[in-house]
């Protein structure tokens, strides 16, 4: 049965997920919605050095708007913000340096940025991590959910105070299609028990992104929140953690700007604001986060007991 689902998910991905889904879907794109000046609008990127994350960062350049670029690696960062600036004419590119799957420095750099910044109307969340073997952090957290989940978790909730204070805030967040054959699964968080899957950990933990989407915008109100699937895009990050799979669809795969395109008609279109908050999207369009009769719905009390859990988690490791 296992087998059969992830060919469903693996057929669907061929037809909507590669480079002629988004061409097939782009015929039906509002061209206006994306006819937009964010001037004085502030945006805060993670993984903005490369890939979705760049090509996301330069088409907010491109329409005025003020960008905080968080990544990683300072060299790659502040060579990335080179390239924006150049191509953009905006000189408004922030660089910050952090890695998300340090759990206590996402807390230290999300509480300076709210004293250092008055304003943050929308939030990316791109940045991800696929390790295939098994590492933790310097907390003792699986690396993956400390970065995927745990870093987004702390990063969102902390600067949802500062996101609450500007105007027509927005959260997005980069998940993946390998949710689709996953099942939210509290009680292994941190994937210590069977056998450990960097590939399968990786979709659990975009499914886990969802979820969180989902119970923010329920507690939330004046912030709208998304979540999205940029489908199979021609990344670094994809190259590096999955090479046989890069190297069999690279000449299909979308490219990073393709990718990006439905994050920026969410940071910055009216009619992306119009839809419901909590929702998932592929393509500019609104979709459901399961399969059809799929077998990953989780009661509601699961997912609040998912919240729970983070928070706990999230608070333990918040510096006095």
């Amino acid at each position: 049965m296992s087998l059969y689902r992830n060919s469903i998910w693996f057929l669907k991905g061929i037809n909507e997920y590669t480079r002629k889904g988004f061409e097939a879907a782009a015929k039906r794109f509002v061209e206006k919605d994306m006819d937009v000046n964010v001037a004085g609008r502030t945006f805060m990127i993670t993984g903005a050095n490369s890939g979705i994350g760049k090509a996301a960062a330069i088409a907010i350049a491109k329409r005025g708007g003020v960008v905080h670029m968080v990544c990683r690696n300072k060299d790659k960062a502040e060579e990335a913000r080179g390239d924006i600036v150049k191509e953009t004419g905006n000189k408004e590119i922030h660089v910050h340096i952090l890695d998300l799957s340090e759990t206590r420095k996402v807390w230290e750099f999300a509480e300076s940025f709210k004293k250092k910044y008055k304003t943050l109307n929308v939030l990316i969340n791109n940045a991800g991590c696929m390790l295939i073997q098994h590492e933790v952090n310097a907390e003792g957290l699986e690396k993956n959910f400390a970065s995927n989940t745990l870093g987004v978790y702390i990063l969102t909730k902390s600067l949802i105070p500062l996101l609450e204070k500007s105007t027509e805030p927005r959260v997005i967040t980069v998940s993946s299609g390998g949710m689709l054959v996953q099942k939210l699964r509290p009680g292994n968080l941190q994937s210590e028990r069977g056998r450990f899957d960097g590939t399968k950990v990786y979709a659990q933990n975009k499914r886990q992104q969802v979820v969180m989407t989902e119970q923010w915008a329920k507690t939330h109100d004046t912030i709208h929140f998304s979540v999205m699937h940029p489908g199979w895009a021609d990344t670094p990050a994809v190259a590096a953690a999955m090479p046989d799979f890069y190297q069999s669809m690279k000449d299909k795969l979308r490219s990073p700007e393709q990718g990006a395109d439905t994050v920026v008609w969410l940071a910055v279109s009216e009619a992306a604001a119009a839809k419901p908050s909590g929702r998932f999207f592929q393509d500019r369009k609104m979709t459901s986060a399961h399969l059809p009769l799929a077998w990953t719905h989780s009661p509601r009390d699961r997912e609040e007991k998912f919240m729970v859990l983070l928070e706990e988690m999230a608070k333990s490791f918040q510096p006095h």
